[in-house]
């Protein structure tokens, strides 16, 4: 029986404690919380599991070497101590990414890949007298080298291309919003299906199709053609299809209504074009609708979300936008629970309505808050004397 070893996901600043949350649902062992990154601990087909089901995941590593370091010679026959052929052959390709957060290490992010990559290239060329190539496209081996203070943590990356791209989305609009965050999102509202949900400016219907899958159990990462692992020398097909075979047999159906809205008819083709992409369409729809004009239409509790414009995407009158989103959602929207994100902080105090919880959030190097609006039938006042029995 294989041993469980060391892993490391990384994910964005906010979404720490959902994806440590994600990880012990799916059993990982020793879960705990960094700086957008959390660690675990779980054998190969756990591994291949985290990359198909985590839905907040940027990428998995899996930890070969830590060492302490103090300047680039350190890193340089660090990195030569490692048996390198157990992971690539003399004749194939390889990859390097590097992280520095050291003031031992004045130099930047490029140039420690750069050493990192001779150290390796050295190493075959003593011991075999040949070199494997470099590949920043498709290589066999994806390194990753992070540095931090005086540690140096050498791991292989088992995602290769970000987790982000979870190959559903070929038509997108101004500014999408990332896969990854868009889970997150609709995890942070505490969505699990169990109600209706509507995204009122739907865009390329991104949150939509997150949303669909976490209602269904669909595993995040189900549309992709390819991960890392597959090139590594103990990849084990059988095991992957057994993983992958055992997490479809998980998946549910809700019956609960996921619609998009948007103004812009572009937009809405968009959405269906990746909502078919996904293999969603029995589950969403998408509306031409502008959100200002619409009214709430569905039975019973509703989660409202969207990723309004804001920043660079906004070009119209920002007090009046918002302010306009307040009004449709306090008098249109009754019983249910809104959530929006946005960086412009501002312009949160046009909306008009007490937010009920705010949670901060990087959106690329946009610092959001992503906050939530509880949307009674009548006045607050009138919910609490109903609660109370008065």
């Amino acid at each position: 029986m294989e041993r469980d070893f060391k892993m490391t996901a990384i994910t964005m600043a906010g979404l720490e404690e959902v994806l440590a949350d994600e990880l012990r649902k799916l059993g990982a062992q020793n879960v705990k919380e960094g700086i957008r990154n959390v660690s675990f601990k779980g054998d190969k087909g756990f591994m291949y599991k985290a990359n198909i089901a985590l839905r907040t995941a940027i990428r998995v590593l899996k930890p070969i070497k830590t060492s302490k370091v103090f300047d680039e010679e350190d890193l340089y026959e660090a990195i030569q101590r490692i048996k390198w052929e157990r992971y690539l052959d003399v004749e194939g390709t390889f990859a390097i990414g590097a992280v520095v957060n050291s003031k031992n290490f004045t130099t930047n992010s490029h140039y420690i890949s750069l050493k990192s990559k001779d150290a390796i290239a050295d190493y075959f060329m003593h011991k075999y007298k040949k070199r494997p190539n470099v590949d920043l496209k498709y290589p066999d081996v994806k390194i990753h080298i992070h540095i931090h203070k005086e540690w140096l943590t050498i791991s292989l990356d088992s995602s290769g291309d970000s987790l982000h791209k979870r190959g559903y989305r070929s038509a997108t609009n101004i500014a999408p919003i990332n896969e990854v965050l868009a889970a997150g999102l609709v995890m942070l509202s505490g969505y699990k299906g169990d109600e209706n949900f509507i995204d009122p400016m739907c865009g390329s219907g991104t949150i939509l199709i997150e949303a669909a899958m976490i209602a269904n159990n669909i595993p995040a990462n189900i549309n992709r053609k390819h991960f890392a692992f597959e090139n590594w020398k103990d990849y084990d097909e059988d095991l992957y299809f057994v993983i992958q075979d055992a997490l479809l047999k998980k998946i549910t159906s809700s019956h609960f209504k996921i619609m998009g809205f948007d103004k812009a008819p572009s937009a809405i083709k968009k959405a269906q074009q990746n909502i078919i992409n996904a293999n969603l369409e029995e589950f969403i729809g998408v509306h031409h609708v502008n959100f200002f004009n619409s009214k709430k239409e569905v039975f019973g509790k509703t989660t409202i979300l969207f990723n309004p414009p804001y920043g660079e995407r906004l070009n119209i009158n920002v007090e009046e936008f918002y302010r306009k989103i307040g009004d449709t959602l306090k008098h249109n929207y009754e019983n249910s629970t809104a959530w929006l994100i946005t960086s412009d902080i501002q312009a949160l105090k046009y909306v008009g309505l007490r937010t009920s919880k705010r949670v901060p959030l990087k959106n690329a190097d946009l610092d959001c808050r992503f906050v939530k609006y509880e949307l009674y039938e009548g006045s607050k006042k009138m919910k609490k004397q109903i609660d109370i029995g008065e």
